[in-house]
């Protein structure tokens, strides 16, 4: 029998399920490309730790930007790495795997379009999407096909998602392109004009990690870190607080706040009262910011938690959607063929 194949292609990681196995494959979703040859020269963690340190004739880049993809080649071949890496290169040719892929809710007809494409060429049978909102309320457990209205917001690396879900559909959601990338960016920016410091994306994901908060903490925690400097243009070590990052990461939760009150506007008066008595449900790898919940519940007035696992949240939906795919056919998948 063909294998059924659930993948969360995210623009900074992947997550990828099997049917019967659970989780088998988590993945910097980066490809590094020799342009001399125009030849992949590395696929995942071993392209994202070329990142930055690539000399003129290598580049190693992310094919997808803020979700969707923005190099149909590129992602073609990270799709058929991920399938030959968890199905084998024999059966990939045999038994051809059904693929499910979860897709933002703001993307257009030719970007789903161009995704249905990738995973036919990498070597899918056949390909459904599914919106990642309702693959994320799924995989966080919440009963998406109950009356009662229910809310997720789904903060990944290039898009965060809001919907609110009720008997299966989407009632309400907006999704804007502002996630992880952009709290890293706020962070290279603001250490750039405040110590002249040039740091690399890899630095701001690791300072955003370690002392990245929504909110402002009693006890600061402090890291050190390296960069070149703007003046000299030699190395140097600086010193930051959590204080600091939390006032430079203001601008893209702005952006995700804004994002949720306009859905909260959009929303019946019913399932408005629904969603104050049992809270909104925070998932992706952006919930996992420090203090976030609290930031989200001081401005709306709404209570917010943290999913279990928030990150493998829409990886977990599609395994369920797979387990009873034909339960789910009639009302969550977009398109197959």
């Amino acid at each position: 029998m063909a294998k059924k194949i659930g993948i969360d292609l995210g623009t900074c990681n992947s997550v990828v399920f099997v049917k019967g196995k659970g989780i088998v494959l988590v993945e910097p979703t980066v490809v590094a490309v020799a342009l001399n040859e125009n030849r992949i020269l590395a696929i995942g963690k071993e392209a994202k730790e070329m990142i930055g340190r690539t000399p003129d004739t290598i580049i190693a880049y992310r094919p997808l930007r803020e979700g969707v993809i923005a190099d149909f080649r590129i992602t073609q071949a990270l799709i058929h790495y991920f399938l030959r890496k968890v199905v084998g290169d024999f059966w990939l040719k045999i038994l051809k795997p059904e693929v499910l892929i979860g897709v933002p809710a703001g993307a257009t007809s030719t970007e789903r379009r161009a995704l249905i494409e990738a995973a036919l060429k990498a070597g899918a049978k056949e390909c459904y999407l599914v919106k990642e909102p309702i693959l994320a309320a799924i995989g966080a457990g919440v009963p998406i096909n109950s009356s009662s209205g229910n809310m997720i917001v789904d903060i990944g690396g290039g898009t965060s998602e809001v919907a609110v879900i009720s008997l299966g559909g989407i009632v309400a959601s907006n999704s804007v392109r502002v996630g992880g990338d952009k709290f890293d960016e706020a962070i290279e920016r603001y250490i750039r004009e405040r110590y002249n410091l040039v740091i690399g994306s890899q630095t701001a994901e690791k300072i955003k990690i370690e002392i990245g908060t929504a909110l402002p903490e009693g006890e600061e925690k402090k890291l050190k870190i390296k960069g070149r400097d703007l003046i000299s243009g030699l190395p140097q070590i600086v010193e930051i607080t959590s204080t600091e990052i939390c006032e430079a990461i203001q601008g893209p939760l702005k952006e995700i706040l804004k994002a949720i009150k306009d859905v909260l506007k959009q929303t019946p008066p019913e399932i408005c009262a629904d969603i104050m008595e049992k809270g909104m449900v925070l998932s992706g790898g952006g919930s996992l910011l420090r203090n976030i919940d609290k930031y989200i519940s001081s401005y709306t007035g709404v209570p917010c938690y943290v999913a279990e696992e928030p990150f493998l949240c829409v990886a977990k939906g599609t395994g369920i959607v797979l387990e009873h795919l034909e339960e789910y056919k009639k009302s969550v998948i977009q398109k197959k063929r």
